[in-house]
């Protein structure tokens, strides 16, 4: 379930009663409205003609505007104004800090405990801490408390009510968003093509290659069968016997043979000149 979903709904019995109450009641309904536990959004009965009323009377005027405050500002701007505003109670107090944290994290995911501390007013880190936690039980937003870097990190928080005038702002940093966002889809999937592609040449290089390869180990085979296995040395084998040595043994007695004839011839020589 989305947080927030439900708190519409417990306005509904306020909205009920502000039909017949006018004057000091409403301004009393008001009073019960934002005291009332689970009671978070307040637009609907804020824009109720006899509530709107309110807002003419001197007299009941600053609770109109009490009530402005909890639909859309926060506990720093009361305390701004807590001269014109009625006195809350603790529970107005403690609901107003916890929608003063959501109005925080529009602006900022990390909310750093000193700021929280100056916004809220609050005395010590323990008690910001267990405001924090009963914000999170209370489906008002979700996030982690972070005790080391001492800041709250916002995973999401319920809505506020906007403020009159503030639609359009809203509506363009909407747009600016996604605006951004169909920038960053179209840069991802222009990535993701050329990824694919430069894939797809990879796929295509690998397999010329293994093709060449596979070619040359044919030629290998087919010279190793015409020419015989070779030797650990790399000279050819047939009918087991390595014919580099084979072709030593012939050389040899071709070599024998020149020096016998040269002896002979100088022999001749010799015994011609004795004659003589």
């Amino acid at each position: 379930m989305e947080l927030g979903t439900n708190f519409a709904a417990k306005l509904e019995s306020f909205l009920l009663i502000s039909k017949s109450a006018k004057g000091a009641a409403a301004a009393k309904l008001i009073q019960d409205a934002t005291s009332a536990q689970g009671v978070f959004v307040f637009a609907e009965l804020l824009e109720l003609p006899n509530i709107q009323e309110l807002s003419n009377n001197e007299q009941h005027a600053p609770f109109f505007s009490l009530l402005q405050v909890f639909s859309y500002r926060t506990y720093k701007d009361y305390l701004a104004h807590k001269d014109s505003l009625p006195q809350l109670n603790q529970a107005q107090i403690i609901k107003l800090k916890h929608l003063s944290i959501v109005s925080l994290a529009a602006n900022r995911r990390i909310l750093p405990y000193s700021l929280l501390l100056q916004e809220l007013q609050m005395p010590t880190i323990r008690d910001l801490e267990d405001l924090i936690i009963d914000a999170i039980y209370l489906d008002i937003l979700r996030g982690k408390l972070d005790q080391k870097e001492q800041q709250l990190e916002i995973e999401y928080t319920m809505g506020r009510d906007l403020e009159p005038g503030k639609a359009e702002a809203v509506l363009a940093a909407l747009k600016t968003w996604a605006s951004t966002t169909a920038s960053v889809i179209s840069a991802l999937d222009n990535k993701l093509a050329q990824i694919a592609s430069y894939s797809a040449a990879v796929a295509v290089d690998n397999e010329e290659h293994d093709r060449a390869y596979n070619a040359i180990l044919k030629d290998v085979s087919k010279d190793t069968k015409k020419r015989g296995p070779l030797t650990a040395s790399g000279n050819i084998m047939r009918g087991g016997v390595d014919l580099a040595d084979a072709m030593d043994v012939d050389e040899e007695p071709r070599m024998k043979g020149r020096k016998g004839m040269a002896v002979d011839a100088m022999i001749k020589q010799q015994r011609k000149r004795n004659r003589f």
